[in-house]
């Protein structure tokens, strides 16, 4: 909404100055900000401003002023630089007049409460009718505001009636008494206009003026000679006879009642026009202030004319039509000094749009709008709800995990102990004979080995479903009684599709077991956490929690931060809430959701970005740790697990769907997921309830609607609809880096679907 600033102006130049009152507010709203200042008298201004009109009308060129009164000069560059001369005084005159300490007030708190990319409407309002012919755009707060325009209007104002749209622009076009000038341009362009019926009424009579003016029109324009004399206004209208506003005022009354909501005189000396038809309550006008040269005003008009209609505003349409003018100022200097607004203070502008929007054609418009989103939108969640769009909307948070910035992906809790192909062929060259990957001769020598970094807990994460060997007895009282020792085994026919189960290791207790069972997707993507299942009756391996969950609960456990289960039965450790996975959550929809699962907010996707400080078995056995880095290691979540790939051990997608990671490392993302959820309160994944969501999706189908009704021509839409993807995506993205997962292929569906539906249906 743009800004409106009015400045009401009451005394006069040469002897009292005066009173300014300063009003900051927006269009149908009550000031915001009203304060008071002075301007000091300026007689000198009085003077330049006279000096120059003098200057400037002896230039004697071709205008379109009254016809008798075209006088051609041979010596114009003389007289364009004396015109030149006595404008720059003027202009310098009056920036002195604005800084003045008077007015320095309302200077400073325009400048305070306006911003630089604002759309901002400046009302001079006032009666001193040598007001309205000062070059007020010559402020330098018109340089520093670029979307700003001012407009001239009087301090007695009534609000005209609401006009009636219809489905094409009216326009009452006068060309009137055009000797010694070109009008038929003026012509060509109002016959260009989209969306409008013009009627053109060439050098008319006064009575089939009148008749015309008690129709129904949305624009008034004039092209022709005119003069003011004696402050008031007059019009040629052909070549014997002229007629002022107050002999039109009944017709132009009645055209205004009607809904005429703009006049454009585009012809010279215009502010008796605009004093006389402000005071008829006409909504706006736009005139010249001086007598204007023909090419000027055909200039004027065809950069107008194509900014109203092309999308911009009133204002906006004007400032950049003038600012055009400037090319021409080496010919007819202070070009861009002539085009002003005269506005109804009680009227908010239209644009050319709502002019040729009809009000039954608006109602029409909306309920298509509103009725085609609502279908789509109920369309789009219904395929969401059975599952359809699962995968592709996994792909859109796999591709927001990838853009997210880097993390410090090293975890300074956690050691990860690796058995590489290396580490597999020193068991063997050094006779550690066993079962698996890790023979109990290794493995009880790294127990024994790890006792120097005194670790908090120990997760072996590698199947044992077999006895220690009967010479290795201290390894078996080591697992049976060493309450730091947590080992694996695996649930049969977990979520991850496998049909059989794996024994623990006999030596250590139940409470000390954890599953390693992970749950993927169709993709064989590993996007969850599983915390918590019931393992079926006559499953090899009871446990019911996650390895990743014991190894985490017994670390905070040591630092008393305690795991429960809160009043609504969700996971609670120490002040950090689980919520679990159900069966249509965000993108999962139709999911297998048994157990306890969380959303896995990955420290790291590559194997590259290490999770945290790795070593390997045959360095910890032979010492090779660096001493200075072992004592940082002390007190850490020791993690063993098998990287070699020729034992088949287990590698996961993971949302990057370039490398797979060994099974080792994803406990470990699983086991940091929980310490620094806890610890460093990093945020767990979330979403949206089923009920936001869906009206999440249905606003963004309202915006394809609206896109669709507003933008008529198919670039138009295109460009918009690629507009409101992109942010669409953005605030997604934005909000994922905030850990909230919300929905972006539905709202993407949605919007081009209901776009599509309303230009279907506005086109038929």
């Amino acid at each position: 909404m743009a800004k409106l600033v009015v400045l009401k102006l009451d005394g006069d130049l040469e002897y009292q100055g005066f009173r300014v009152t300063l009003e900051i507010g927006s269009d149908f709203a009550r000031p915001e900000i009203e304060i008071s200042g002075n301007l000091p008298p300026a007689p000198d201004l009085a003077t330049y401003l006279c000096q120059w009109q003098m200057k400037y009308r002896s230039l004697g060129m071709p205008s379109r002023i009254k016809p008798q009164d075209i006088i051609y000069d041979g010596y114009i560059n003389t007289r364009i630089l004396e015109c030149c001369q006595k404008a720059k005084a003027l202009t310098d005159c009056l920036q002195r007049w604005l800084d003045s300490e008077e007015f320095r007030c309302i200077n400073n708190t325009l400048r305070e409460e306006l911003k630089r990319n604002e759309v901002i409407r400046v009302l001079i309002r006032t009666d001193n009718c040598e007001l309205h012919r000062i070059p007020w755009h010559l402020w330098d707060f018109f340089n520093r505001y670029s979307l700003a325009e001012l407009a001239l209007t009087t301090t007695a104002s009534e609000t005209p009636p609401k006009p009636l749209r219809k489905p094409r622009v009216r326009v009452l076009a006068i060309l009137g008494n055009s000797t010694g000038i070109d009008v038929q341009l003026d012509r060509k362009f109002l016959e260009n206009l989209p969306n409008a019926e013009t009627v053109f009424l060439v050098e008319p009579q006064r009575n089939e003026l009148n008749n015309y003016l008690w129709q129904q029109w949305d624009i008034l324009f004039f092209a022709g000679h005119s003069e003011t004399a004696d402050g008031s206004g007059r019009i040629y209208i052909n070549q014997t006879d002229s007629l002022t506003i107050d002999e039109l005022k009944y017709g132009l009354r009645k055209a205004i009642a009607q809904g005429l909501q703009l006049a454009i005189f585009n012809s010279c000396d215009g502010l008796g026009l605009a004093q006389q038809l402000g005071s008829l309550n006409i909504p706006q006008m736009i005139v010249m202030r001086e007598p204007v040269p023909d090419e000027v005003a055909q200039e004027f008009l065809k950069h107008f004319l194509a900014a109203f209609s092309g999308a911009k505003s009133l204002y906006l349409a004007l400032r950049e039509a003038r600012e055009k003018l400037q090319g021409l100022e080496d010919r007819f200097p202070n070009a861009t000094w002539l085009p002003v607004i005269f506005q109804n203070p009680g009227v908010v502008p239209p644009t050319w749009k709502e002019l040729h929007t009809a009000k039954t054609q608006l109602k029409h418009h909306l309920s298509t709008v509103l009725v085609a989103s609502v279908l789509v939108t109920a369309l789009v969640m219904g395929v969401r709800y059975l599952g359809i769009l699962q995968q592709s909307e996994l792909q859109a948070y796999d591709h927001f995990m990838q853009l997210r910035a880097a993390e410090e992906t090293s975890d300074p809790r956690l050691l990860i102990v690796t058995i590489g192909e290396a580490d597999i062929y020193y068991q063997n060259q050094k006779w550690m004979k066993g079962q698996g990957s890790l023979s109990d001769q290794a493995l009880a020598q790294l127990l024994q080995k790890l006792e120097q970094y005194q670790p908090t807990a120990i997760g072996i994460d590698i199947y044992r479903d077999f006895p220690v060997e009967p010479n290795y007895g201290d390894l078996v009282t080591r697992l049976k009684q060493d309450k730091r020792i947590f080992a694996v085994c695996k649930v049969p026919a977990a979520l991850d599709g496998e049909p059989e189960g794996i024994h623990p290791p006999n030596e250590v207790p139940q409470k000390r077991q954890g599953f390693s069972d992970f749950v993927v997707d169709d993709d064989y993507i590993l996007r969850r956490q599983l915390l918590q299942l019931t393992p079926p009756l006559k499953s090899p391996c009871a446990a019911e929690y996650a390895l990743g969950l014991q190894l985490a609960s017994h670390y905070l456990a040591a630092k008393n931060i305690k795991a429960n289960i809160n009043s609504k039965g969700y996971l609670q450790i120490g002040d950090v809430v689980f919520q679990p996975l159900t069966q249509h959550s965000s993108g999962y929809q139709k999911v297998d959701a048994s157990g306890y699962q969380v959303l896995l907010n990955y420290r790291s996707l590559r194997p590259s970005e290490k999770i945290a400080e790795t070593v390997s078995l045959q360095d910890v056995l032979n010492d090779k740790i660096n001493p200075e880095l072992v004592e940082s290691l002390k007190n850490r979540i020791v993690l063993i697990g098998v990287t070699a790939p020729s034992t088949k051990a287990d590698y996961w997608k993971t949302p990057s769907s370039k490398e797979k990671i060994p099974g080792v490392f994803v406990q470990a993302q699983m086991v940091s997921h929980i310490l620094s959820a806890v610890e460093n309160h990093r945020p767990l994944l979330w979403w949206w309830s089923g009920w936001v969501e869906t009206f999440w999706v249905w606003g963004w189908s309202l915006v394809g609607g609206i896109i669709a009704w507003r933008c008529w021509k198919p670039q138009q839409i295109g460009l918009a609809i690629v507009t409101g993807l992109s942010i669409l995506f953005g605030i997604c993205f934005s909000i994922f880096i905030q850990a909230g997962w919300i929905p972006l292929i539905p709202p993407a569906l949605t919007l081009v679907l209901a776009a599509t539906v309303v230009v279907w249906k506005l086109r038929e």
